[in-house]
């Protein structure tokens, strides 16, 4: 397989591994032409994803088969893919202590706030959902649109870096499905 046709591995990781790192995993899947097989994981996988992100995937006819919480420890073993990156998508997960991944992947955090966590009514909980799942589009598209192949180390980096950063405007037009 030529370099032009070669897959990327890529691990997001939050910990409960239940909605943020569930919607990138699945994003990143329903882009068949990007060049990137996702994976999810977490330092303290939920028993089940959350009810909410399966639904709002499923709104936007994004495939949801397969999708379920496990452990990061799944992705650490000589028996795993090999990860070409590996992304924290929450806090208390980039603070926490990771396994050494094989193969030392380029990583870096994209902190999104936890959607899970706004409970005051329904409207304002199915928003945090689109919010976090629309800042988490925006980013993957900027790494998939990366010439990933042409770039050092050191520069993906940077641009992995500097994706985190970013902060896209979210805007409630957008979020109907």
């Amino acid at each position: 397989m030529g370099a032009e046709n070669r897959r990327y591995n890529v691990l997001f990781l939050c910990t409960h591994n239940s909605a943020r790192s569930i919607f990138a995993e699945a994003l990143v899947n329903a882009m068949p032409d990007c060049g990137l097989d996702a994976y999810s994981a977490g330092s303290e996988p939920a028993a089940d994803v959350h009810p909410q992100a399966l639904a709002l995937l499923e709104s936007l006819s994004i495939p949801t088969a397969g999708l379920h919480s496990k452990h990061w420890d799944t992705f650490a073993t000589p028996e795993a893919p090999a990860m070409d990156f590996v992304f924290t998508v929450c806090d208390k997960a980039a603070q926490q202590t990771c396994p050494a991944w094989p193969g030392k992947p380029v990583t870096a955090h994209w902190g999104v706030p936890d959607p899970s966590i706004v409970t005051e009514d329904a409207e304002a909980s199915r928003k945090a959902f689109r919010q976090a799942f629309h800042m988490l589009r925006h980013r993957i598209q900027m790494f998939a649109s990366l010439p990933i192949e042409a770039r050092d180390r050191l520069t993906l980096q940077r641009e992995v870096d500097a994706i985190g950063r970013q902060v896209s405007s979210i805007d409630d037009r957008h979020d109907r499905p």
